[in-house]
């Protein structure tokens, strides 16, 4: 269901992809939740599509369950900006607890939105009236990472999300960079969980 805060086109585009400079991504985690390595899969599949991107982490306190930003910039054009996303088109939140501890929605530009790992609803998230004319969508990430993955880690159940409410890139190219990258590490079944995981992240998005 498209709600009304939106201001994109019918086919959800972000703002940014048309003539407005490059889409840009922020990403909020903890340590160990797979940050850094989600921003650099949608760059990696934007360089598949023949597109400029930049990913880069924000680090903090080096340490499993401290804060951690990254910054993922796509462009159809060479990017020279070589600074953090202070005015994101998108910022994509995978633990729901750092919505007390860090503004994650600090720049947040009008027509953008925020994709939240949490099991509530988008209203419950950020009421409408507390938003500046972006919008929010909920997917209960960890859960689902917790059904497939068996751990707590919501970084490909996130990219899943954020592609169903735009896709910033093509999601099946997307499941192929998963499988590629995670194959040179990890043994089929985790490959495997991980594709469960985005596809069923990608189709329980609530917004």
């Amino acid at each position: 269901m498209k709600v009304s805060q939106l201001s994109f086109t019918d086919e959800y585009d972000v703002p940014a992809a048309k003539g407005l400079g490059p889409v840009e991504i922020r990403w909020h985690g903890r340590g160990g939740q797979g940050v850094v390595t989600a921003g650099e899969i949608l760059a990696e599949t934007a360089l598949k599509e023949g597109r400029y991107f930049q990913a880069f982490p924000e680090f903090g306190a080096e340490r499993t369950g401290a804060p951690i930003r990254a910054y993922t910039r796509l462009s159809d054009d060479p990017i020279y900006l070589h600074c953090p996303v202070l005015e994101p088109a998108v910022v994509v939140v995978l633990d729901s607890t750092l919505l007390s501890a860090v503004k994650v929605f600090d720049g947040l530009r009008d027509g953008g939105f925020a994709v939240i790992n949490s099991s509530l609803s988008p209203e419950a998230v950020a009421p409408p009236g507390e938003r500046q004319g972006w919008a929010v969508a909920t997917v209960d990430a960890t859960r689902i990472a917790l059904d497939t993955l068996k751990r707590p880690i919501p970084n490909t159940s996130m990219i899943g999300a954020l592609l169903r409410v735009n896709p910033v890139v093509d999601k099946d190219a997307c499941a192929v960079v998963i499988e590629s990258r995670l194959s040179a590490r990890f043994p089929a079944r985790i490959v495997d969980a991980n594709l469960e995981a985005f596809w069923q992240a990608h189709s329980s998005v609530s917004w």
